[in-house]
């Protein structure tokens, strides 16, 4: 507002009118209603007040979420998700909760709101059953379980770094927790299981002593899933480790690969031993046989033999003879000719000398 002339009023001023308007107004009121329409005022004002608390009572609490009820701060029932009514402050209190969400506690890290991760060795550096020294990072997701437990039953510190406030377990109490049970896991293992063979042991055991410990403390908080992030040795000789870490994966991949050489080669081993054996077996039938077709044989010859041994014995000698001259030139000599030789030309052989 700017008075004739273009100045500008000053902010007192403009106070100072508005307070002396107010008041004119209302005295006009009262002056008009006399002495009982002050009282009816009042009055009215108060059921309008009232009306307007009772209505701040009117409440809605969504499907995934849970309502605790107090009465003068001690605590009453949960709600259940709908549309309800409660006594409004300063008489009741209600604490609408989404019991359903996945919540998630970083363990020897930081993640701020704008993605930057910071480490936090004091958490992180534990000692391993072997005496080394190892830096654990993890990750636990977790949900409320029990609402009334979770509000009421611990009275936690909280934690500014993590932007957890008072009262709830989930501050310092489930961090002090995870870091104990995680301290405890890696203190009854060696070095190796945790940065490589038994991630998965380490994981499920931590994760079953937070909740066994949480259960006592009647946290409210049910554990869903326990993650080892980075899982590394010290600054400072990480590069030892790391050799010796791929040395161990080197193995790993040689004894992979030897086995698998292993099981290539076993079933042709034994299909050519199999092959061998029933070669083995084949030729076994056949010398016996032919062992025996040769003894038939020469039975069936001795029995000729023993009836007629002269002539058994003239046609044996034929037949040796005619294995023997096929090798050999052959000449007759007629006596009746002056004892010439003659060379036998067969027939046989188109003509050839045998």
């Amino acid at each position: 507002m700017f008075e004739p002339g273009g100045q500008r009023q000053r902010p007192e001023v403009q106070l100072e009118e508005v307070l002396r308007g107010i008041g004119a107004g209302i005295n006009g009121v009262l002056q008009k209603l006399g002495g009982g329409g002050v009282k009816l005022m009042i009055l009215g004002l108060l059921a309008l007040a009232a009306i307007l608390w009772l209505g701040s009572g009117v409440y809605i609490v969504g499907p995934r979420e849970r309502a605790a009820l107090q009465l003068f701060g001690a605590f009453q029932t949960i709600e259940a998700p709908g549309l309800h009514w409660y006594f409004p402050p300063p008489i009741g209190k209600r604490t609408i909760v989404d019991v359903e969400v996945t919540r998630n506690m970083e363990l020897g890290f930081f993640t701020t709101a704008t993605g930057v991760v910071s480490d936090q060795e004091g958490e992180a550096l534990m000692i391993t059953g072997d005496l080394n020294i190892v830096n654990v990072q993890m990750v636990v997701q977790y949900r409320i379980a029990d609402l009334e437990n979770f509000l009421f039953r611990v009275d936690d510190p909280g934690e500014v770094l993590r932007g957890v406030g008072l009262g709830n377990p989930e501050g310092r109490t489930l961090k002090d927790v995870t870091e104990a049970a995680l301290r405890q896991v890696v203190g009854q293992r060696s070095i190796d299981d945790v940065l490589v063979i038994r991630r998965e042991e380490v994981q499920s055991a931590t994760g079953l002593l937070i909740q066994q410990v949480l259960d006592e403390y009647q946290a409210g908080i049910q554990i869903l899933n326990v993650a080892l992030q980075t899982v590394r040795p010290p600054d400072q000789v990480r590069a030892a480790f790391d050799d010796v870490v791929n040395a161990r994966v080197d193995k790993e991949s040689r004894i992979n690969e030897a086995k698998a050489y292993e099981q290539d080669q076993l079933p042709r081993a034994e299909g050519f031993a199999q092959q061998t054996v029933q070669s083995a077996g084949a030729f076994k039938v056949e010398q016996i046989a032919r062992a025996t077709g040769e003894a038939d044989r020469f039975t069936s010859v001795l029995e000729e033999y023993q009836k007629s041994q002269e002539v058994t014995r003239q046609r044996m000698y034929l037949e040796a003879m005619e294995t023997i001259l096929p090798g050999i030139t052959i000449f007759i000599l007629n006596q009746d000719s002056s004892n010439n030789l003659l060379q036998f030309l067969p027939l046989t052989d188109n003509g050839g000398a045998n």
